[in-house]
């Protein structure tokens, strides 16, 4: 990209990668994907979407990024993770396999699979204040839940009930949920404004 404008990746091992370059394309941003160290280090922020956690941890293990991630996310790097992408960013896991690792940054306890299995998924629309003031949409799709909160995390957004579905720690963002596949753009939009943030600081 040219300029100044914010260089984008998102994590392209396993997951919704296609559906997170569209949404970011429809926001004016051509993003990169990422699947080596080298190409980490040529962006700026970083969106792990949604897939098999399991199956993101034991690639990003196998490729040496795990790591390199984990390192970037405690420099201050912009992260946005979905469903498994929130799972990534958790600093503990309730329910985690035997080996499960995780990148870390978000000071929560989740959850795997906390709404069941895939034919349990479902749509529903989210007040998110510090996001937008319109509602956002929400896809549900054998999503995890964070089930505590350490100091430092600011909830995004929760369901009717008090489950909390999203939240923020400085510059990462988890959220159980996926707006990529229903087209919509407000989470996208409000990472983005947090990643100009970031770099406004840092004086890129």
């Amino acid at each position: 990209m040219a300029g100044n404008s914010p260089r984008i990746g998102v994590l392209a091992l396993q997951g919704d990668v296609r559906e997170h370059v569209e949404t970011l394309n429809a926001l004016g941003v051509v993003p990169s994907e990422v699947r080596t160290i080298d190409q980490l280090g040529q962006v700026d922020a970083l969106v792990i979407p949604g897939g098999e956690s399991t199956v993101i941890d034991k690639l990003t293990r196998m490729f040496g990024l795990a790591p390199v991630i984990s390192e970037r996310i405690a420099e201050g790097m912009p992260v946005l993770g979905t469903c498994a992408g929130l799972i990534m960013l958790a600093n503990h896991l309730a329910d985690g396999t035997a080996d499960q690792q995780t990148f870390g940054g978000l000071n929560v306890t989740v959850r795997r699979n906390a709404f069941g299995a895939q034919v349990d998924s479902f749509e529903t629309e989210l007040s998110m204040p510090t996001v937008s003031q319109q509602l956002v949409a929400a896809t549900f799709i054998r999503a995890p839940v964070i089930e505590s909160l350490g100091e430092g995390v600011h909830v995004l957004a929760s369901l009717a009930d008090g489950t909390v579905v999203g939240a923020q720690q400085g510059n990462v963002i988890g959220i159980s949920f996926h707006p990529e596949v229903s087209g919509e753009t407000k989470i996208h939009e409000y990472f983005l404004g947090v990643v100009e943030a970031f770099l406004s600081s840092t004086q890129r």
